[in-house]
Protein backbone atom coordinates (compact mmCIF):
# COMPACT_ATOMS: atom_id res chain seq x y z
CA UNK A 1 0.00 0.00 0.00
CA UNK A 2 2.81 2.39 0.95
CA UNK A 3 4.52 1.65 -2.36
CA UNK A 4 1.43 2.74 -4.35
CA UNK A 5 1.10 5.87 -2.22
CA UNK A 6 4.72 6.81 -2.88
CA UNK A 7 4.23 6.39 -6.63
CA UNK A 8 1.13 8.55 -6.51
CA UNK A 9 2.98 11.30 -4.63
CA UNK A 10 5.90 11.23 -7.09
CA UNK A 11 3.45 11.42 -9.99
CA UNK A 12 1.77 14.51 -8.50
CA UNK A 13 5.16 16.14 -7.94
CA UNK A 14 6.08 15.51 -11.59
CA UNK A 15 2.81 17.04 -12.74
CA UNK A 16 3.47 20.11 -10.64
CA UNK A 17 7.02 20.38 -11.99
CA UNK A 18 5.79 20.17 -15.57
CA UNK A 19 3.19 22.84 -14.96
CA UNK A 20 5.46 25.44 -13.34
CA UNK A 21 7.25 28.15 -15.24
CA UNK A 22 10.90 27.48 -16.10
CA UNK A 23 13.60 29.31 -14.15
CA UNK A 24 16.20 30.91 -16.42
CA UNK A 25 19.52 32.25 -15.18
CA UNK A 26 22.63 33.73 -16.84
CA UNK A 27 26.02 32.58 -15.54
CA UNK A 28 29.19 33.98 -17.12
CA UNK A 29 27.34 34.92 -20.27
CA UNK A 30 25.69 31.50 -20.65
CA UNK A 31 21.96 30.94 -20.25
CA UNK A 32 20.74 27.99 -18.20
CA UNK A 33 17.27 26.63 -17.48
CA UNK A 34 16.09 24.15 -14.85
CA UNK A 35 13.60 22.50 -17.25
CA UNK A 36 14.17 20.53 -20.41
CA UNK A 37 13.42 22.92 -23.25
CA UNK A 38 14.11 22.87 -26.94
CA UNK A 39 16.30 25.67 -28.14
CA UNK A 40 14.83 27.56 -31.09
CA UNK A 41 17.63 29.96 -31.91
CA UNK A 42 20.25 27.30 -32.70
CA UNK A 43 21.47 27.13 -36.28
CA UNK A 44 19.80 24.47 -38.41
CA UNK A 45 22.13 21.75 -39.72
CA UNK A 46 21.58 19.72 -42.88
CA UNK A 47 21.46 15.94 -42.93
CA UNK A 48 24.35 14.53 -44.99
CA UNK A 49 23.81 12.99 -48.38
CA UNK A 50 25.28 9.50 -48.75
CA UNK A 51 26.89 7.78 -51.72
CA UNK A 52 29.42 5.08 -52.56
CA UNK A 53 31.83 6.70 -55.00
CA UNK A 54 34.35 9.54 -54.94
CA UNK A 55 33.00 10.89 -58.22
CA UNK A 56 29.61 11.49 -56.60
CA UNK A 57 31.27 13.63 -53.92
CA UNK A 58 33.09 15.69 -56.55
CA UNK A 59 29.89 16.05 -58.59
CA UNK A 60 28.16 17.46 -55.53
CA UNK A 61 30.95 19.92 -54.72
CA UNK A 62 31.36 21.11 -58.29
CA UNK A 63 27.63 21.29 -58.96
CA UNK A 64 26.24 22.56 -55.65
CA UNK A 65 28.73 25.21 -54.63
CA UNK A 66 25.90 27.37 -53.29
CA UNK A 67 25.36 24.82 -50.50
CA UNK A 68 28.97 24.99 -49.33
CA UNK A 69 30.15 27.21 -46.52
CA UNK A 70 33.08 29.57 -46.88
CA UNK A 71 35.41 27.02 -45.24
CA UNK A 72 35.03 23.27 -45.89
CA UNK A 73 36.97 20.10 -45.05
CA UNK A 74 37.14 16.79 -46.93
CA UNK A 75 38.13 14.22 -44.34
CA UNK A 76 39.53 10.97 -45.75
CA UNK A 77 38.76 8.87 -42.69
CA UNK A 78 40.21 5.67 -44.13
CA UNK A 79 40.42 3.51 -47.26
CA UNK A 80 36.63 3.14 -47.44
CA UNK A 81 35.19 6.33 -45.92
CA UNK A 82 35.26 10.03 -46.87
CA UNK A 83 33.17 12.88 -45.45
CA UNK A 84 32.58 16.51 -46.38
CA UNK A 85 32.39 18.80 -43.36
CA UNK A 86 32.11 22.51 -42.80
CA UNK A 87 34.59 24.58 -40.85
CA UNK A 88 33.64 25.53 -37.31
CA UNK A 89 30.46 27.55 -36.95
CA UNK A 90 30.09 30.36 -34.40
CA UNK A 91 29.01 27.73 -31.87
CA UNK A 92 32.06 25.54 -32.56
CA UNK A 93 30.10 22.89 -34.47
CA UNK A 94 30.62 21.31 -37.88
CA UNK A 95 27.96 20.59 -40.48
CA UNK A 96 28.21 17.26 -42.32
CA UNK A 97 27.05 17.67 -45.93
CA UNK A 98 28.21 14.51 -47.69
CA UNK A 99 29.30 11.04 -46.63
CA UNK A 100 30.88 8.48 -48.96
CA UNK A 101 31.49 4.85 -48.09
CA UNK A 102 32.51 2.04 -50.41
CA UNK A 103 31.85 -1.63 -49.77
CA UNK A 104 35.01 -3.79 -49.85
CA UNK A 105 34.95 -6.98 -51.86
CA UNK A 106 34.39 -9.11 -48.77
CA UNK A 107 37.39 -11.39 -49.23
CA UNK A 108 38.39 -12.71 -45.82
CA UNK A 109 42.12 -12.86 -45.32
CA UNK A 110 43.61 -15.46 -42.99
CA UNK A 111 40.52 -17.59 -43.64
CA UNK A 112 40.54 -20.93 -45.45
CA UNK A 113 38.35 -21.33 -48.54
CA UNK A 114 37.51 -24.50 -50.41
CA UNK A 115 38.91 -24.85 -53.91
CA UNK A 116 35.93 -23.53 -55.87
CA UNK A 117 35.23 -20.50 -53.67
CA UNK A 118 38.89 -19.55 -53.51
CA UNK A 119 39.29 -19.58 -57.29
CA UNK A 120 36.12 -17.52 -57.77
CA UNK A 121 37.32 -14.96 -55.24
CA UNK A 122 40.71 -14.72 -56.90
CA UNK A 123 39.01 -13.93 -60.19
CA UNK A 124 36.57 -11.34 -58.84
CA UNK A 125 38.16 -9.67 -55.81
CA UNK A 126 41.63 -8.85 -57.15
CA UNK A 127 43.26 -6.94 -59.97
CA UNK A 128 44.12 -9.62 -62.52
CA UNK A 129 47.93 -9.76 -62.49
CA UNK A 130 50.52 -12.45 -63.23
CA UNK A 131 50.65 -13.35 -59.54
CA UNK A 132 46.89 -13.88 -59.44
CA UNK A 133 47.10 -16.10 -62.53
CA UNK A 134 49.90 -18.13 -60.92
CA UNK A 135 47.99 -18.66 -57.66
CA UNK A 136 44.79 -19.52 -59.52
CA UNK A 137 46.64 -22.08 -61.65
CA UNK A 138 48.18 -23.74 -58.62
CA UNK A 139 44.93 -23.71 -56.62
CA UNK A 140 42.91 -25.03 -59.56
CA UNK A 141 45.16 -28.05 -60.11
CA UNK A 142 46.03 -29.17 -56.58
CA UNK A 143 45.38 -32.87 -56.01
CA UNK A 144 43.60 -34.16 -52.92
CA UNK A 145 45.83 -35.27 -50.02
CA UNK A 146 49.02 -33.92 -51.58
CA UNK A 147 50.07 -31.05 -49.32
CA UNK A 148 53.61 -31.37 -47.95
CA UNK A 149 55.21 -28.85 -45.59
CA UNK A 150 58.82 -27.78 -46.02
CA UNK A 151 60.33 -26.23 -42.91
CA UNK A 152 58.45 -24.56 -40.11
CA UNK A 153 58.50 -20.86 -41.03
CA UNK A 154 54.88 -20.80 -42.16
CA UNK A 155 55.60 -20.05 -45.81
CA UNK A 156 57.40 -22.86 -47.60
CA UNK A 157 55.13 -25.61 -48.92
CA UNK A 158 55.02 -28.09 -51.77
CA UNK A 159 51.96 -29.58 -53.43
CA UNK A 160 51.23 -32.03 -56.21
CA UNK A 161 49.25 -30.55 -59.08
CA UNK A 162 47.62 -32.17 -62.07
CA UNK A 163 49.23 -31.57 -65.47
CA UNK A 164 46.45 -33.04 -67.59
CA UNK A 165 47.35 -36.13 -69.57
CA UNK A 166 51.02 -35.56 -68.76
CA UNK A 167 50.44 -36.71 -65.19
CA UNK A 168 51.32 -35.06 -61.88
CA UNK A 169 54.05 -32.70 -60.80
CA UNK A 170 55.29 -31.45 -57.43
CA UNK A 171 55.57 -27.66 -57.30
CA UNK A 172 56.54 -25.23 -54.58
CA UNK A 173 53.80 -22.87 -53.45
CA UNK A 174 54.68 -19.28 -54.48
CA UNK A 175 55.49 -17.10 -51.45
CA UNK A 176 55.28 -14.29 -50.68
CA UNK A 177 53.09 -12.88 -53.44
CA UNK A 178 52.29 -9.26 -54.28
CA UNK A 179 48.58 -8.72 -54.98
CA UNK A 180 46.10 -5.87 -55.41
CA UNK A 181 42.79 -6.73 -53.74
CA UNK A 182 39.83 -4.40 -54.22
CA UNK A 183 39.95 -2.73 -50.80
CA UNK A 184 39.30 0.95 -51.51
CA UNK A 185 37.39 3.18 -53.94
CA UNK A 186 37.48 1.95 -57.52
CA UNK A 187 38.41 5.40 -58.83
CA UNK A 188 41.94 5.04 -57.42
CA UNK A 189 44.62 2.44 -58.04
CA UNK A 190 44.34 -0.44 -55.62
CA UNK A 191 47.35 -0.59 -53.26
CA UNK A 192 49.75 -3.48 -53.61
CA UNK A 193 50.48 -5.69 -50.59
CA UNK A 194 52.51 -8.77 -49.80
CA UNK A 195 50.59 -11.90 -48.87
CA UNK A 196 51.51 -15.36 -47.66
CA UNK A 197 49.70 -18.02 -49.68
CA UNK A 198 48.89 -21.12 -47.64
CA UNK A 199 47.39 -24.46 -48.60
CA UNK A 200 45.84 -26.85 -46.10
CA UNK A 201 43.51 -29.82 -46.04
CA UNK A 202 40.15 -30.52 -44.48
CA UNK A 203 39.26 -33.71 -42.63
CA UNK A 204 38.62 -35.48 -45.94
CA UNK A 205 41.95 -34.48 -47.42
CA UNK A 206 40.43 -31.91 -49.77
CA UNK A 207 42.60 -28.83 -50.31
CA UNK A 208 41.90 -25.52 -48.59
CA UNK A 209 43.43 -22.16 -49.46
CA UNK A 210 43.98 -18.83 -47.72
CA UNK A 211 45.91 -15.58 -48.02
CA UNK A 212 47.50 -13.92 -45.00
CA UNK A 213 48.30 -10.20 -45.05
CA UNK A 214 52.01 -9.60 -44.60
CA UNK A 215 52.47 -5.81 -44.81
CA UNK A 216 51.31 -4.77 -41.34
CA UNK A 217 48.48 -2.62 -42.72
CA UNK A 218 50.74 -0.23 -44.65
CA UNK A 219 48.38 -0.45 -47.63
CA UNK A 220 45.88 1.71 -45.73
CA UNK A 221 48.25 4.68 -45.80
CA UNK A 222 48.80 4.19 -49.53
CA UNK A 223 45.03 4.07 -50.08
CA UNK A 224 44.40 7.27 -48.11
CA UNK A 225 47.18 9.04 -50.02
CA UNK A 226 45.73 7.89 -53.35
CA UNK A 227 42.24 9.10 -52.39
CA UNK A 228 43.56 12.52 -51.36
CA UNK A 229 45.49 12.86 -54.62
CA UNK A 230 42.45 11.84 -56.67
CA UNK A 231 40.23 14.41 -54.95
CA UNK A 232 42.78 17.23 -55.30
CA UNK A 233 43.39 16.42 -58.97
CA UNK A 234 39.68 16.42 -59.83
CA UNK A 235 38.43 19.22 -57.60
CA UNK A 236 37.38 22.37 -59.43
CA UNK A 237 40.21 24.91 -58.93
CA UNK A 238 37.55 27.47 -58.02
CA UNK A 239 37.02 25.67 -54.68
CA UNK A 240 40.62 24.71 -53.94
CA UNK A 241 41.15 27.65 -51.59
CA UNK A 242 37.92 26.93 -49.68
CA UNK A 243 38.33 23.19 -49.18
CA UNK A 244 41.03 21.51 -47.13
CA UNK A 245 41.66 17.81 -47.81
CA UNK A 246 42.96 15.88 -44.81
CA UNK A 247 43.57 12.20 -44.10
Amino acid sequence: MSYNLRDAIEYLVDLADDAREPHVVDINGKTYCDKGLRRYDSEEMASPLTASSLSSLLDYINGKSDELRESMIIHVEGPTTVSLLSGLTEERKRESLFYVRTNPNGFEFDHYYDQERFIINMQTAFEQTKEVALITTVAGNVENKTVANYGDNGTNQSVTISRGVAGKEAVEVPNPVVLQPFRTFLEVEQPESKFVFRIGEDSDGKPLFKLVEADGGLWKYDAVRAIKDYIKDNLDPEFASRITVIG
